[in-house]
């Protein structure tokens, strides 16, 4: 990328910890969805974990791409 197209450092650093607090959230989200699908439950349960955690795995890799932006931005 250009000098001319990139963020101010503070912005950088700022987005940056954001993404670090997101993965800490979402890191919970996927072990709990984890655990609930070890758990004796019925088919309508079992499915909407299963959409958690598919939901969650999409938002990791949705915040892996922002933290590569950001490092190429450094």
């Amino acid at each position: 990328m250009e000098n001319s197209s990139q963020l101010p450092p503070g912005v950088i650093v700022q987005l940056r910890e954001l993404a670090h607090d997101l993965s800490n959230a979402l890191e919970t989200i996927l072990q709990a969805s984890y655990l609930l699908a070890q758990t004796d439950m019925d088919a309508s349960g079992k499915r909407w974990v299963g959409m958690i955690d598919a939901a969650s795995q999409d938002a990791v890799r949705v915040n892996r791409k922002i933290r590569e932006i950001l490092k190429s931005q450094s």
